[in-house]
């Protein structure tokens, strides 16, 4: 198969390495010059013009961070396209993120509202999953970047966690960037130009932070004549006022410190002997006599064939920093500083005896690589936390064999600067191993474990086998940019599909029933338990000549091995050729068995629910009486969401002429709360059918509750009806009050007096109101499932009812009437179960 036997979304979103690439650089394709005249490539325009965006962004709101996030062409995905001000590398869980999820910037691109979240403890309430990717304090924004009725994707900025949240006015700016993004990018597609994410995140370096100047002088010496051409720059390094500079070396050697003249000819040697020379570093005398450093950089110009008689390069005035790195060495504690990436970019003298690692050795690396006693993720995890709440961040670590060390990292957008000086052992705490711990085989990677945990926490919510579908198909495979998926059980030592989206119709027929022995990717990964990735068409045709294929360019086939045991397979299929990085391989085999897990969990819940409900329903009437001059409907409806099944109940009972109306809800939702519905529903209908007066039900009913000791609690609305005159005698126990419709329209809430819950107290009594029904009447007998709405209050919900059936037309039919008011007063996400009674008087 050119799946090999998976589904999945549809075709069209890119699939490429997701290596970053910079603003303007060649990865990103060549601008235009003023020199050549030529177009700037159309790819090039979307990045000079999601690049301004991003600056403005920072600059108008006073972020630290900026980032665009463009749809995908087949609209399931979002993709980081543009960002400024945090790692790529940080933001790795969230480079692509399905359009259909949970997440903040998906919401705000589904609803086109501006989302703002204040701190973590805002994102923890309103987005739980961000806070798994990114569980660090910072305040977010996300507005829709959209032009007229079309969107393209969002913008988001990010802030220090304050007290404030995000800033007041940044709303309002960021949203004119939006605004301006959005008619920019209509433009562009106006002018025939895609604006899909295609290519690589491109990364906006900021301006760097304020530094001492380094001045910068350029010079031509002819060695063999001793001419030496400088700009004005260069004389002013070297202490030439106007007019004083007579175009020779002489001159310049009357002006560098005395004992560095030889270093200063030995540097012109090596240039003309070698071809260039780096960084001598010389002195030279200021106006005022004293010295200061400055670096020569020369080399012999290609262009010139004289025997290398010539040098041309820069002198860079050096003194400022010199001395601002000269300050930082003298320190007796560590200073080290960590770009936004984490590695370590200088490191002082002082680092080195408390590190116990020569400065060679940590620049260029992450700490946590180079020192053992720091691979802990839990230190990569505060490097983290520093640089995303842009906050200093405090810790201890043990450093073997015997001290202890006190970190501080001081964030801001261009990296992080740290402190490290030698700390007492914390009270209680044990003493510092003795000997650093083994280097793990492979490090958990902080990044790599929050995405994990980020895409997992989508199957945690997952109930049915058709959730744990929907979740892989609508949240995890656009996140790695798939457009194909099927999930495959076994059953009888044969795989059949459980699911699958984004494959042509009647591709997968083919496949059903595959034996696990097979000699087919996707049986193959089950039966042997390993994931099996293709990166092209060529290599999958190679490992399996002659297996039929679709459209698609690369593949994942993932066993699905849950408590050792294998379930089944999943396949993933992407549209374009794509490498499988070790990072992905080692995501998509942890998701397997998430998967795997999900799925066998589900499996259970379905059989077990199934029967559930069956033995539910088996308790509910099959049919209700038939009475001259009354009819009776009712309506049974579960729960939308949630694994367990309610013990609402509805009956009615024939007894001596009346009917016994009856409407019960058992607390909870699980098989004991149905098992109670049963035995509750057959003592009414035992107790009415005995001719006992409806309080007399409820209080036999609350005794026999509180006997068989089930720990949970009932209501119940009974209702006595005499057909030959309409009297109704009302009786409740913690239920809501029935709705009246009288004839011609107007509804009320019969709000008559109750007692408690069944179960509660055994002296409990319940009161009896009687009232007549007139012909024409409907009375409604409902449980809280049908007007409870978690935005409104209950009394509210039941109003909405009343309102509902007051709008119920003359001669109704009633079966129509009770259609009619779960449409209109229920909702179709409701968690709890729903019973309606209807009864017509006349």
């Amino acid at each position: 198969m050119r799946h090999p036997h998976a589904t999945g979304g549809a075709p069209g979103a890119r699939s490429g390495p997701d290596r970053p690439r910079e603003a303007g650089s060649d990865a990103a394709g060549p601008a235009a010059t003023p020199a050549t005249g030529e177009p700037a490539r159309p790819d090039h325009r979307l990045d000079e013009l999601l690049a301004e965006a991003v600056r403005r962004a920072l600059e108008s709101t006073g972020a630290y961070g900026a980032m665009v996030y463009l749809r995908s062409p087949d609209r399931r995905s979002l993709v980081l396209r543009t960002i400024a001000g945090v790692p790529l590398s940080v933001l790795s869980p969230f480079r692509r993120i399905a359009a259909a999820g949970p997440l903040p910037v998906a919401v705000c691109f589904r609803s086109g509202h501006r989302i703002l979240l204040a701190d973590t403890e805002d994102t923890m309430r309103r987005f739980p999953r961000l806070a798994v990717g990114l569980p660090y304090d910072f305040a977010s924004a996300c507005l829709p970047v959209a032009h007229g009725h079309e969107r393209f994707g969002v913008l988001s900025a990010l802030w220090p966690a304050s007290d404030e949240g995000v800033p007041g006015p940044a709303g309002p700016q960021l949203a004119a960037v939006a605004d301006e993004l959005g008619a920019g990018l209509a433009a562009l597609e106006a002018a025939g130009q895609s604006v899909d994410p295609v290519g690589d995140t491109t990364v906006v370096e900021l301006p760097p932070p304020s530094v001492p100047t380094t001045r910068v002088g350029l010079f031509d010496w002819n060695t063999a004549t001793g001419a030496l051409s400088a700009d004005a720059r260069f004389r002013e390094i070297f202490g030439f006022g106007p007019g004083e500079f007579d175009g020779t070396v002489a001159a310049l050697n009357r002006r560098i410190a005395p004992g560095d003249l030889p270093a200063f000819r030995a540097a012109a040697r090596t240039a003309l002997a070698h071809g260039e020379v780096l960084a001598a570093r010389v002195r030279v005398l200021g106006p005022d006599g004293l010295p200061h450093p400055v670096e020569l950089w020369a080399r012999v110009p290609a262009a010139i064939s004289d025997g290398r008689t010539h040098l041309v390069g820069a002198v860079l005035d050096i003194r400022s920093l010199t001395a601002a790195a000269a300050a930082v060495e003298r320190l007796r504690e560590g200073v080290f500083s960590l770009d936004p990436d984490g590695r370590i970019n200088y490191a002082n003298r002082a680092t080195e005896p408390l590190l116990r690692a020569r400065r060679e050795d940590l620049v260029g690396h992450h700490p946590w690589d180079v020192l053992p006693w720091l691979a802990d993720p839990f230190y990569e995890h505060r490097y983290r936390a520093a640089l995303l709440s842009q906050q200093p961040t405090v810790f201890l670590a043990a450093r073997p064999p015997d001290g202890w060390l006190a970190f501080s990292l001081y964030p801001d957008a261009h990296g992080v600067t740290g402190r490290v000086v030698a700390a007492e052992s914390p009270p209680g705490d044990a003493a510092p191993p003795a000997a650093p711990p083994p280097a793990p085989a492979a490090r958990t990677d902080v990044g790599g474990t929050h995405h994990l945990l980020q895409l997992a926490s989508a199957l945690t919510e997952a109930v049915t086998v058709r959730d744990v579908c929907r979740a892989v198909a609508d949240e995890i495979l656009p996140a790695f940019g798939g457009q194909e998926l099927a999930i495959y059980a076994v059953r009888d030592q044969h795989l059949h599909l459980l699911s699958q989206a984004g494959y042509p119709d009647g591709f997968l027929d083919g496949f059903e029933g595959t034996p696990i022995g097979a000699r087919l990717p996707g049986a193959e990964a089950l039966s042997t338990g390993t994931p099996i990735f293709f990166e092209s068409v060529r290599d999958l045709a190679a490992a399996y000549p002659g297996l039929a294929l679709d459209e698609m360019g690369a593949w994942a086939f993932l066993p699905l091995i849950a408590s050792g045991r294998p379930i089944g397979s999943c396949i993933l299929g992407f549209d374009r050729p794509r490498p499988f990085t070790v990072e992905e391989r080692g995501l998509l085999t942890a998701l397997g068995g998430f998967i795997a897990q999900a799925v066998e969990r589900a499996r259970l819940y379905d059989a077990e629910f199934a029967l559930a409900r069956g033995l539910q329903q088996g308790l509910l009437p099959h049919r209700l009486p038939e009475v001259p001059g009354i009819r009776i409907t009712a309506r049974y409806l579960p729960g939308t969401q949630g694994m367990e099944i309610g013990g609402d109940w509805y009956d009615a009972i024939v007894t001596d002429g009346d009917v016994t109306l009856v409407i019960g809800d058992v607390e909870g939702h699980s098989v004991a709360a149905a098992a109670a519905m049963g035995q509750l529903r057959s003592a009414v209908r035992a107790f009415a059918t005995g001719g006992e007066p409806p309080d007399i039900v409820l209080a036999r009913t609350n005794r026999l509750l509180l006997d068989l000791d089930l720990g949970l609690l009932a209501s119940c609305c009974l209702v006595r009806l005499t057909p030959a005159d309409g009297t109704v005698r009302i009786a409740r126990a913690g239920h809501l009050p029935p709705v009246l419709r009288h004839p011609g329209g107007p509804a009320e809430v019969l709000e008559v007096a109750g007692g408690p819950l069944l179960g509660v107290d055994e002296r409990a009594a319940y009161p009896v109101s009687e009232l007549r029904l007139r012909p024409g009447a409907l009375l409604a007998l409902y449980t809280d499932g049908l007007v409870e709405d978690p935005a409104v209050a209950i009394d509210q919900g039941v109003d909405r009812l009343r309102a509902a059936m007051a709008r119920g037309a003359a001669g109704e039919d009633l079966d129509e009437a009770a259609e009619r008011l779960l449409h209109e007063v229920g909702s179709t996400h409701r968690v709890d179960d729903v019973a309606l009674l209807l009864t017509a008087f006349g």
